[in-house]
């Protein structure tokens, strides 16, 4: 037995992890959550940074300016930074979560929201303190996941901060646990600036409360197989100019648009010569 074997007996199959994603795409099968690290030297941190409060600052003024986004609760959230600025295409389009997306999903997925999330100093409540799922509101459980999502770590996740909060294992079960087995397994999850807290979409999380005087900046990404609706029609938001990059305009969801029209849908069907060919950047029905 090796130094760093695990002792067992009566053990015929094993996961094998050779590598840092293999170990987190395993964890995530198992505990529904895992800490990847992004790549991102300091340089590159601190032009993310710079971009998310340039963002935040110029969106303010937008849709009925702060104090109509704080009425309805979104003066803490930036909806599509991508639109705003491309270092946040960049972020989305990161290998290592796009490996773990493609390895636990399938080869198409699409990304449905892109939300810069601010967790304000010294507030008991705001719109991610309580426990939910990033597919709200269902109570199902499947063999592999449907979804994804990646919070990006732009300042560190400690407990002082307000670092997410997670019911591990809980996107096995469709019911939400009792308030008491709640609070007996829940699982705070520390991570370093640069990093992604990369969780099944349908394990139950949420933020916990900062405590400190600086706001605990994130940007949050969710991936999913192509039939979900996406948070905000990314193509139309964007334009047909945004990108001519085929991978880019997958991802961004542009082979997945709902038809307008009959002879729109006609538009989207492969020739008679083709038919027999899965077009990556078309959507079929059978």
């Amino acid at each position: 037995m090796t130094e760093t074997s695990v002792a067992r007996y009566g053990v015929h199959t094993q996961a094998q992890s050779s590598n840092a994603l293999d170990r987190a795409i395993e964890q995530i099968k198992l505990l529904g959550f895992a800490v990847v690290d992004g790549g991102f030297d300091a340089e590159a941190l601190r032009r993310l940074a710079d971009a998310f409060d340039r963002v935040l600052e110029s969106t303010q003024d937008l849709y009925g300016g702060r104090e109509e986004l704080k009425r309805i609760d979104e003066h803490n959230t930036i909806r599509v930074p991508l639109a705003h600025d491309r270092l946040f295409l960049d972020l989305a389009m990161n290998a290592n979560v796009l490996e773990i997306c493609r390895r636990l999903i399938a080869d198409y997925i699409i990304l449905n929201q892109q939300n810069g999330i601010i967790n304000p100093p010294n507030a008991q409540q705001y719109n991610q303190a309580a426990y939910h799922r990033d597919l709200p509101y269902q109570h199902f459980v499947s063999s592999r996941p449907l979804a994804i999502n990646a919070l990006f770590c732009l300042d560190p996740f400690t407990l002082q901060n307000g670092s997410t909060l997670v019911v591990p294992a809980s996107h096995k079960e469709e019911a939400f646990p009792s308030d008491l087995t709640v609070e007996a397994l829940q699982r705070t999850v520390t991570a370093p600036a640069g990093s992604f807290l990369v969780l099944d979409a349908m394990v139950f999380h949420r933020g916990g409360v900062n405590q400190t005087s600086s706001p605990r900046r994130a940007v949050n990404h969710l991936y999913t197989i192509p039939l979900m609706r996406q948070q905000i029609d990314l193509p139309s938001l964007l334009g047909p100019e945004y990108t001519d990059d085929e991978q880019t305009r997958r991802l961004l969801g542009y082979g997945v648009q709902t038809p307008r029209d009959v002879s729109d849908f006609y538009g989207t069907r492969p020739s008679k010569a083709s038919s027999c060919e899965i077009l990556p950047n078309k959507r079929t029905s059978s």
